[in-house]
């Protein structure tokens, strides 16, 4: 008898120390959220990150903070996201960078994104576009581009959103495709790599769809070609690398949310619950609207589907010998 009052008593103990934990995921969310953005304000991530956090604020009945937290190719806001508290109120905007370019760059023991990261929803998938400003150098297209980067060999200046990112991938890939051999100009974000190529410092630079699409569509930037192996549905008149004879070329940009891979199942589900109902019909018109095409993965997919992409960023990061800054 003494035995099952201590083990009567025990039982009532725990479950009067879980009663808290168990009401607070079952009020979830009760305070402001975040989403940090690894990367400056005014690129692709911080659009998709804002996009992102007001739809969800609509949905999680709390608001929904966007907090930039720049450097080291996202890599330190990857890291600050993956190592806060697993309660459900901090989330990152991911992209193909954080979870399978930056363990190539920036290996640490401490972090790694794949495993400390867990999917929340994926967002869009865009391409990079081939710009370069007609008041420096007007080539007719992509082809002509080519033909010239081949005939001087070291004289072009090709900038990128910075070191290891998509833009500077997407250049390699087609240094290496092509056979060229240009001067990298990096950059620490879009809107400073962008500015530079307005300004005229810049023969061409890749950069995101959702961010060069505005300059493209008013004129400041003349497109040249697109990543992406079929064409972008809001810049149909863009040609693809591969059309332009780069056999075989392509590369696009995803961004998602994510969460701590500890967060309680509960919350993580209602997180993406969440996300599913923001991804709603206006959503995607506002996607669209931002130069890019909605990527809608079921939650049962999706971490098998970022597993696989993380491989192959892996592999090309690898494979393009890039190195951090």
């Amino acid at each position: 008898m003494a035995i099952f009052t201590r083990r009567a008593a025990l039982a009532a103990a725990a479950a009067l120390l879980a009663a808290p934990a168990v009401r607070a995921q079952g009020a979830f969310p009760n305070k402001p959220l975040r989403i940090i953005v690894p990367y400056p304000p005014g690129g692709v991530t911080d659009i998709m990150g804002r996009l992102a956090a007001e739809a969800m604020a609509r949905h999680l009945g709390q608001p929904v903070v966007v907090e930039n937290r720049a450097g080291a190719g996202g890599n330190i806001g990857a890291k600050a996201a993956a190592q806060a508290e697993p309660d459900g109120y901090t989330m990152l905007l991911g992209t193909m960078a954080t979870q399978g370019v930056n363990p190539v760059l920036y290996p640490d023991p401490s972090f790694d994104p794949r495993r400390d990261l867990v999917g929340v929803g994926m967002m869009a998938d865009m391409p990079n576009i081939l710009v370069c400003n007609p008041r420096r150098w007007n080539p007719a297209n992509a082809q002509e581009a080519i033909a010239r980067m081949k005939a001087e060999p070291g004289k072009i200046l090709f900038g990128s959103v910075g070191n290891g990112s998509s833009s500077h991938l997407s250049q390699v890939m087609l240094t290496r495709m092509a056979g060229l051999d240009v001067v990298h100009v990096p950059y620490r974000g879009s809107s400073p790599a962008v500015a530079a190529m307005i300004a005229g410092d810049l023969d061409l630079l890749f950069d995101a769809s959702a961010t060069s699409g505005p300059h493209v569509r008013g004129g400041t930037l003349k497109p040249l070609a697109i990543t992406m192996n079929r064409r972008l549905g809001s810049l149909p008149d863009i040609p693809t690398l591969e059309e332009a004879g780069v056999r075989g070329y392509h590369l696009s940009v995803w961004n998602g949310v994510l969460t701590q891979a500890r967060v309680p199942a509960p919350i993580l589900a209602r997180l993406q619950d969440a996300f599913g109902k923001a991804m709603d019909g206006p959503m995607l018109d506002r996607l669209r609207a931002n130069f890019t095409e909605p990527l809608v993965i079921p939650p049962a997919q999706l971490q098998p589907w970022l597993n696989e992409d993380a491989e192959r960023w892996v592999r090309i990061a690898r494979e393009s010998n890039i190195r951090a800054d």
